[in-house]
């Protein structure tokens, strides 16, 4: 027999974890999130206008559009042989592993030297489509970081994501909000594991973690640098494969990061955007959840339920994972549909920041998988002028919900 849960129960525990600042928050953040800041043709945000980056499918598209005569039909044999999993992550993990594997023969039309330089420019082109800048108005990433600025914490936020732009440290800085990227110094700022790994920076420094790499990463001399010029992409995305060394420290420092996360008592992990097709991340954290009960993931789903069957998996196996999707969820290990109680007293405005249709007209659902309303959501989250009721409760018990 099918399940039923109650949004309003969930989201109300949510609200009051996220307006308190005594737990330890992380947030993982996918290719989803910059699809919710659209533009118009004059670079003003519009609901109908184009994403800022496009998805990962169009980035593939885009990111390898100009290429010509051997390097096209390379990357065709490439992109035929991967099949629906092509993407512009598992094309670069192949041609690397051909760039390793081939010294003077070819295949494709291409050798070992060949696939190197398909590799710089598919990075290259990578860089051209996500280096862009947030625009003046109010967008997502700055509602999140008001909110990550506006809460006196014990512990500091990390954000932890795949994307290689450079929005969040856009928006922190717009902010004035201090933050560590793992790197440190002024003139060449180096990547700094020690760091990384103690953690023992002030709380009041949220952090940002980039783990598959970002624009402006780049190795100069035996050391990975941060140059702060879109430009630079040699090291977007980690080739799991094989890599020296230096390429190597950024990417098991920063995933070791994760992992400890997860491992920390009493941690709970926002999952927005996120597809977890990535197996390394996936793995990384079904492992940490086994070993550590005390920490939860919240999986915000943009899609119905039974198309995101990969963190659903993950929620099956392990009981700590919630997946809040469009149309129903995973909580506890147990799947239902969504199915709002009677509305509290004084909920209505909380309820329809994350219940409601996408668009007018629509079916009412569970609206946090887009990045937009789940920032929002967050922003809302310390509102003095909410007050609420306790889902569940009878309409006449109030809760006093703590700042």
């Amino acid at each position: 027999m099918e399940g039923v849960h109650n949004p309003d129960r969930f989201m109300g525990d949510l609200r009051q974890i996220l307006s308190q600042g005594r737990k330890r928050i992380g947030i993982l953040v996918g290719a989803g999130a910059p699809l919710s800041v659209r533009l118009d043709n004059d670079g003003k945000l519009s609901a109908t206008g184009k994403p800022l980056i496009p998805g990962v499918e169009a980035l593939t598209t885009a990111a390898v559009d100009g290429l010509v005569e051997e390097k096209a039909a390379a990357l065709k044999a490439i992109r035929e042989d991967l099949g629906d999993g092509a993407n512009i992550e598992t094309i670069l993990s192949r041609v690397r592993l051909l760039q390793t594997a081939l010294g003077k023969e070819k295949v494709n039309g291409l050798d070992g030297e060949g696939y190197k330089t398909l590799g710089k420019d598919i990075c290259a082109g990578i860089a051209k489509v996500v280096s862009v800048d947030l625009p003046q108005a109010r967008t997502p990433y700055h509602e999140i970081v008001s909110w990550i600025g506006g809460t006196q914490r014990a512990h500091a936020v990390e954000i932890f994501t795949t994307n290689y732009d450079l929005l969040f440290e856009q928006a922190f800085e717009a902010a004035n909000a201090p933050y560590f990227d793992g790197f440190t110094g002024g003139h060449a700022p180096f990547f700094d594991p020690v760091t990384v790994a103690g953690n023992d920076l002030p709380s009041r420094w949220s952090r940002i973690w980039k783990l598959h790499g970002s624009l402006g990463w780049k190795i100069a001399d035996q050391v990975v640098v941060r140059t702060g010029n879109g430009d630079s992409a040699d090291l977007v995305y980690p080739d799991h494969l094989k890599y020296d060394l230096t390429q190597k420290q950024p990417y098991s420092a920063l995933f070791e990061r994760l992992k400890q996360f997860l491992l920390t008592p009493d941690t709970v992990l926002l999952s927005i955007g996120f597809s977890f097709r990535d197996a390394h991340i996936s793995a990384v954290i079904g492992e940490a959840l086994a070993m550590n009960s005390n920490a939860a993931v919240l999986a915000f789903q943009y899609q119905a339920l039974a198309n995101e069957e990969p963190v659903r998996k993950l929620a099956f196996e392990h009981p700590n994972v919630s997946v809040y999707a469009s149309d129903a969820a995973v909580i506890g290990g147990v799947e239902g549909t969504w199915r709002p109680g009677d509305l509290p007293k004084n909920w209505s405005d909380i309820r329809a920041s994350f219940w409601g249709g996408r668009k007018e007209g629509e079916a009412h659902s569970f609206l946090l998988g887009d990045f937009g309303s789940f920032c929002r959501f967050c922003a809302l989250s310390s509102s003095s002028e909410i007050s609420r009721s306790a889902p569940g409760a009878s309409t006449e018990e109030e809760a006093v919900v703590e700042p």
